[in-house]
């Protein structure tokens, strides 16, 4: 078993008391994921609770014929609230978590998890702000699908995806055309139009975004 890097689980929570610190150096397990890497798979049941210590993981739902819909993504310092969800239920899991880059995760039982809601404040007030963030960058996707053209939807994926890995987006025009849910000729023309405003460059392997507001 991999020894846990105390300095860095300090800063990346440093809300959490340190008595409760202590037990989640001493009974978490510390996993490193490889980029594209599954950290969890949709119809699995959740015996950990996922919070993220290096990297980026990205949390979605996929159809029967593979495409994918970003749902949100998760940075060093946040938890998957969903994993928190399923592991207080003991439930399977309604969706899926990627490793975007190579990632480390600490993995919390889930009956430590539950416990500690109502053992340490600190960790319900962790947990209860997990719920609210993902809850509001839900309804942020919902008014997406729901409200705005595809044009639209466009803009708002790569603002996201910019706002939590910087300007080089190294997405295939395939990959996001899956994930807003449309073809890769309709997403490749806005890309183009896009191109054509100096908002964006268009490379081979990835798009660099240079000023999403002049659209």
């Amino acid at each position: 078993m991999q020894p846990i890097p105390k300095e860095l689980v300090l800063k990346k929570f440093p809300s959490l008391e340190d008595s409760l610190l202590d037990e989640l150096l001493a009974e978490s397990t510390l996993k490193e994921v490889d980029e594209g890497e599954e950290v969890m798979r949709s119809g699995q049941y959740i015996t950990s609770t996922i919070l993220l210590l290096r990297g980026l993981l990205k949390v979605y739902r996929n159809d029967d014929e593979g495409n994918e819909f970003l749902m949100y993504y998760l940075e060093a310092g946040n938890a998957c609230a969903l994993s928190m969800m399923c592991t207080a239920r003991t439930e399977k899991s309604q969706i899926m978590v990627k490793a975007v880059t190579p990632a480390e995760v600490l993995l919390v039982p889930s009956h430590l998890s539950e416990l500690w809601l109502g053992k340490y404040k600190t960790w319900h007030s962790f947990v209860i702000a997990s719920y609210r963030q993902r809850f509001e960058e839900l309804l942020q996707t919902l008014d997406s699908i729901a409200f705005k053209g595809l044009d639209e939807r466009l803009l708002f994926y790569l603002k996201r995806h910019v706002k939590v890995s910087g300007n080089e987006v190294k997405l295939s025009h395939q990959q996001i055309a899956s994930e807003l849910n449309s073809s890769r000729e309709v997403i490749s023309r806005l890309l183009k139009k896009l191109e054509q405003t100096g908002a964006i460059t268009l490379h081979r392997n990835y798009i660099q975004v240079h000023d999403l507001s002049i659209v």
